[in-house]
């Protein structure tokens, strides 16, 4: 958490709110937040004078465009990041690590409990991905044309991994956590302990598919909140309420009434149905 429909509502949000206005200033509480560059005076001079022309997503990671010097601003929100649009006169919250002045009252602020998550400049003319690696190692996007039955099949049919630990590497799938590999598995029948290499090319095609629409109906209802995700607005995402498998474990199956259990896979809670999922 947040995996890609809290980000990309994240992005969207920012979209709307924070382009144009000239960032004039800022402030780190928390020098570890920011890992690249190293000097934190930095960090701020640079970003002062620019605007956002606007936000992408890659994987987890939030990517803001900035002008007029073509440099970058990079987000990962890792377990417990939130980036929120405030009033800059709103009280600080006590894991508030890194301000970003934008115009005369407003601030992106960026709150993170267990101070895992990273913000980054790229200087003009570098690569973002020199300075992001992370970046480098992030397989496509699920929205990609290039997500295509035969990548995954390819993909996934090359190791012994139980699917669900597979469906976490984000050198296999950009993006996909916990929750929605949950989700997908339920969706395409598919048990999370199955084997790779032992899925038949029939239900690769469902997977895909099935992968698709959940993070298409989080992102529709705004992501997932079970613990702290809270949009730009400091709103809770509605998508706990539609989910078929994820922290549901003791209670029915949506479909057939089963008793929906969890294990352990990989050190990752998976819930799933036995009677739906085979």
């Amino acid at each position: 958490m947040p995996e890609l429909p809290e980000v990309e509502t994240v992005r969207r949000g920012l979209n709307q709110l924070t382009l144009n206005d000239g960032i004039t200033g800022g402030d780190v509480l928390l020098k570890r937040t920011i890992a690249y560059p190293f000097s934190v005076s930095e960090f701020i001079d640079n970003l002062k004078g620019s605007s956002i022309k606007s936000w992408h997503r890659r994987g987890k990671y939030l990517l803001a465009e900035l002008t007029p010097s073509s440099t970058w601003l990079g987000v990962h929100l890792r377990m417990t990041g939130q980036l929120l649009w405030l009033d800059r006169n709103e009280p600080l919250h006590k894991h508030t690590r890194v301000r970003l002045f934008f115009g005369e009252q407003q601030e992106l602020r960026f709150v993170d409990q267990r101070t895992f998550g990273q913000m980054w400049y790229v200087p003009p003319g570098v690569a973002v991905e020199t300075i992001i690696t992370g970046l480098a190692k992030l397989a496509v996007d699920p929205f990609s044309p290039e997500f295509t039955v035969e990548y995954l099949a390819n993909k996934l049919q090359k190791g012994r991994r139980p699917i669900k630990t597979a469906l976490l590497d984000q050198s296999i799938v950009a993006g996909l956590g916990n929750i929605y590999a949950d989700e997908a598995l339920f969706k395409s029948g598919i048990l999370p302990t199955t084997i790779c290499t032992d899925l038949q090319k029939k239900q690769i095609a469902p997977l895909r598919t099935a992968i698709i629409e959940v993070l298409s109906a989080s992102i529709a209802a705004g992501g997932t909140t079970f613990s702290n995700f809270l949009n730009v607005k400091g709103v809770n995402g509605n998508y706990g309420g539609e989910a078929w498998v994820y922290n549901r474990t003791g209670e029915p199956c949506k479909v057939c009434g089963n008793v929906i259990q969890r294990i352990k896979l990989g050190g990752r809670s998976s819930h799933f149905c036995s009677q739906c999922q085979k």
